[in-house]
């Protein structure tokens, strides 16, 4: 494709045979003013001759270090930031065009290098602090029920006519996204449902991807590292809508499913009135903003049961989820069918033989008469629900396993540590993907908020018979802290091993070990019956 068909003069300065600072290329009939374009790429390790580099600024590294190798890899085009004129290397082997927004040219260029995939699809966005992934399962679930070709980017991996491929960010790079999309709409499918994150947004990802719908889930405190503050994260979150969604290239028949539940839900629902909305909710206090709600609602260890309110009918369901916040994540996939025209006894169906999400209150099967599930809670919003779900449902005690993670967010550690405090009976504070930061100093942030609760601390001889009275230990090595959790309780027991759910691997240092909670809570579980 030539690169004239990439790029608009509204994204880049075009400055061909010109290096930067003005100065003629040394042989300009090597330097086409139009070259064709072969492949796209934003790492220089990639690059194929012919290809188009993008120099990106990322949180770790500078693209622009790297010009050079990918101009001796044959790269045919360099784009660089234009506020780099002065400071990237002089080639008459490649087109250097300086973009006002690279990000944003890589995320256009790919579109059309992939022939505008989004255009022939119909993209679902979901974003929110929690209950993206299950909403996108559930969502995923109803539409293949009723005979749609689907496929699903999330967090978890990106699938679609049965095939699984790992997806290593929540939303992809714009590169990868577009090409992901161009390889469903290629294969047939027709809708495709997608975890929209903060980044994504921010680093403009999701630029030049056409949406016929966003979800909103909830909002609580996350990726502060990243945004600063949560007035700015809220801002990202609510950017979707306006600015991608409601302002995209589908604009004039865009939809949008708001939960309610929320004070931010409701804020959204307020500024977004004049557009085509349906608010969702099961507890809202004004249950009149609401076109889809639910009532009735009764939980147990199994799941729950009750009735969803559509706007010209009130249907009974079951569901094998468990706990309050998945209503909210149920009720946010109905009003998405409801958006497209599925009759409600469908769509209840198809919740009512919905099973589970991978990762998500997972349960571990044993024969010990002990509930062990696996959870990716990893927020304090996250851990929160999970826990009052669990301590509502639980029929003996609440024992719960959980780290946090390294080179993130830090002022949510204590947060953690207070909340499974408060709703546990005892708590094994261990390590989480402790990246490069001393996995000894995390556990002291979170030890903080646990302390706060004035929970005493019990040293490994304490705990040789189990224990009697409330309380928390350290254990740093994960396998043991699970095996920890497990050997002290007792039949009836819900241990809740939290953080990870579906991810397999450890981040130590700069290091990804294999690593699978499961697999270490049947172990401990198979010891335990052994003893």
């Amino acid at each position: 494709m030539k690169l004239s068909q990439l790029i608009h003069t509204d994204e880049a300065e075009r400055l061909d045979n010109v290096l930067p600072g003005g100065t003629n290329a040394s042989d300009p009939a090597r330097l086409p003013a139009d070259p064709e374009v072969t492949s796209i790429h934003y790492r220089s390790g990639d690059v194929r001759p012919g290809g188009m580099f993008f120099a990106l600024k990322g949180q770790h590294t500078d693209g622009h270090r790297y010009i050079t190798d990918a101009v001796s890899r044959g790269a045919a085009v360099i784009v660089a930031d234009a506020g780099y004129h002065s400071d990237v290397p002089g080639t008459a082997e490649a087109v250097v065009v300086f973009a006002k927004n690279t990000r944003k040219l890589l995320a256009a260029a790919a579109s059309r290098f992939f022939g505008n995939p989004s255009e022939k699809l119909y993209v679902i966005g979901i974003t929110g602090t929690n209950g993206k992934t299950t909403t996108a399962y559930l969502v995923e679930h109803i539409l293949l029920e009723n005979r749609m070709d689907v496929g699903v980017i999330s967090t978890i991996n990106y699938r679609y006519h049965g095939k699984v491929y790992d997806n290593p960010l929540t939303t992809p790079e714009a590169l990868e996204l577009q090409q992901i999309l161009a390889q469903m709409a290629d294969a047939g499918v027709t809708h495709v449902v997608m975890e929209v994150s903060s980044h994504g947004v921010a680093m403009d990802r999701i630029y030049h991807c056409g949406f016929d719908m966003g979800i909103y889930t909830n909002l609580s405190q996350d990726h502060l590292d990243f945004h600063g503050h949560m007035d700015a994260y809220w801002s990202c979150k609510k950017r979707f809508f306006t600015d991608f969604l409601f302002a995209g290239p589908k604009k004039k028949q865009a939809k949008a499913v708001i939960n309610t539940d929320n004070d931010q839900g409701a804020e959204l629902s307020d500024a977004l009135k004049n557009f085509n909305l349906i608010a969702v909710g099961a507890y809202a206090l004004n249950d009149n903003v609401n076109t889809i709600n639910a009532q009735n609602i009764r939980f147990d260890q199994h799941g729950m049961n009750g009735e969803i309110c559509f706007p010209d009918q009130t249907v009974p369901f079951t569901s094998t989820l468990i706990g309050r916040y998945n209503i909210e994540n149920i009720l946010c996939a109905v009003g998405a069918a409801w958006h497209l025209g599925m009759e409600p006894a469908s769509v209840i169906r198809a919740i009512q033989s919905f099973q589970f999400v991978p990762g998500r209150l997972a349960p571990v099967s044993n024969t010990s008469g002990r509930h062990v599930l696996l959870d990716y809670a990893h927020t304090p919003g996250a851990l929160e629900n999970v826990l009052i779900t669990l301590k509502e449902v639980a029929p003996a005690r609440l024992i719960c396993v959980f780290g946090c993670g390294g080179d993130r967010d830090r002022a949510k550690r204590p947060l953690m540590g207070e909340i499974a405090a408060r709703f546990c009976d005892f708590v094994v504070i261990t390590s989480d993907n402790p990246r490069t930061e001393d996995p000894d100093a995390i556990i002291a942030d979170i030890r903080k908020g646990v302390d706060q609760a004035l929970f005493p601390e019990y040293s490994p001889a304490m705990l040789e018979n189990g224990f009697s009275e409330k309380g928390y230990i350290v254990e740093p090595d994960r396998e043991r802290a699970i095996s920890l959790g497990i050997r002290i309780s007792r039949p009836d027991d819900t241990i809740l091993i939290a953080g990870k759910g579906h991810e397999d691997y450890q981040i130590i240092g700069k290091t990804v070990i294999a690593f699978d909670d499961r697999e270490k809570a049947v172990t401990a579980l198979t010891a335990l019956s052994q003893a």
